[in-house]
């Protein structure tokens, strides 16, 4: 089964999206914060059991932010970086030039529907 990290802040997010990926037959992790999802992603492995294929984050987090989680990663582990759908309640349309909402591919505007999310899951996960 594939693997999904949800990590937000609003356990009720979190709640939804679990069982939006449940249905889909995905395994679920989850963390409320930057600095827990960063290391479940830094100790996970791509070529083992600990895969992670999508990590959905908030841009707004506790101790580490979205962003800086992205940034991270794309340093120490860019081939999951590349997996990242970030989330976000802010304006997508006036990302500031350079930010990651400017920059990465994967990007969800809150609220959003599962059509979306679907489609960027796809986008990420299809051979």
């Amino acid at each position: 089964m594939p693997h999904v990290l949800i990590v937000d802040d609003e356990p009720g997010i979190r709640f939804a999206l679990k069982r939006w990926f449940e249905r889909q037959h995905w395994t679920v992790a989850e963390a409320g914060d930057g600095q827990h999802a960063l290391t479940i992603l830094l100790e996970s492995d791509d070529s083992g059991a600990s895969r992670i294929d999508v990590v959905v984050c908030d841009l707004h987090l506790p101790t580490i932010s979205g962003e800086d989680l992205l940034r991270r990663l794309a340093v120490e582990r860019p081939d999951l970086a590349e997996r990242v759908i970030l989330s976000t309640g802010d304006a997508v349309d006036n990302a500031p030039p350079g930010s990651a909402f400017a920059t990465h591919p994967y990007v969800l505007q809150k609220p959003f529907d599962l059509a979306s999310l679907r489609a960027l899951v796809l986008s990420i996960t299809a051979p």
